[in-house]
């Protein structure tokens, strides 16, 4: 693994232990040249997956993109990160399994929609105001009263 800090790409393992979750493993390294510490995580990954975007495009899944959506989402909302994470992970788990290996952002958008639906009201609307791509209160409006009608 190369250091971040120096570039050397021969650094120690110090310590090795799983996530909470068991879904990675956290590594805790020591580079020889610097004496720099920092911490990788890895994580199991079953296939290559590429999102096809609404006009077609074709990107490679982006984990983090992902867990910083839902991060904004449930920014100020009373949900330890740990939560998150399992919640990311859930959601990455559920792609995989789907034997396809590319996937609709349409479809990643509405795992996110029904999981922050069951979670947070609050950061359920937030999502859907920038997935759903609101541009007036009508539209906020109009999404709360089909919501307050499935409640």
């Amino acid at each position: 693994m190369r250091c971040p800090f120096c570039g050397h790409d021969d650094t120690q393992v110090k310590d090795s232990r799983p996530t909470e979750d068991s879904s990675a493993i956290r590594r805790r390294r020591f580079c020889g040249t610097c004496g720099q510490r920092f911490t990788t995580i890895e994580r199991v990954q079953l296939r290559e997956l590429t999102v096809v975007k609404s006009d077609q495009r074709r990107v490679p899944f982006d984990r983090d993109k992902l867990a910083r959506s839902i991060r904004v989402a449930l920014r100020k909302r009373p949900i330890q990160e740990e939560r998150i994470e399992r919640i990311v992970n859930g959601i990455v788990r559920q792609l995989e399994a789907s034997g396809e290996s590319d996937i609709a952002s349409k479809q990643i958008g509405e795992l996110v929609m029904d999981t922050l639906k069951e979670l947070d009201p609050v950061a359920y609307v937030r999502f859907a105001s920038v997935y759903r791509n609101f541009r007036e209160a009508k539209d906020f409006e109009e999404f709360l009263g089909a919501l307050g009608e499935t409640t």
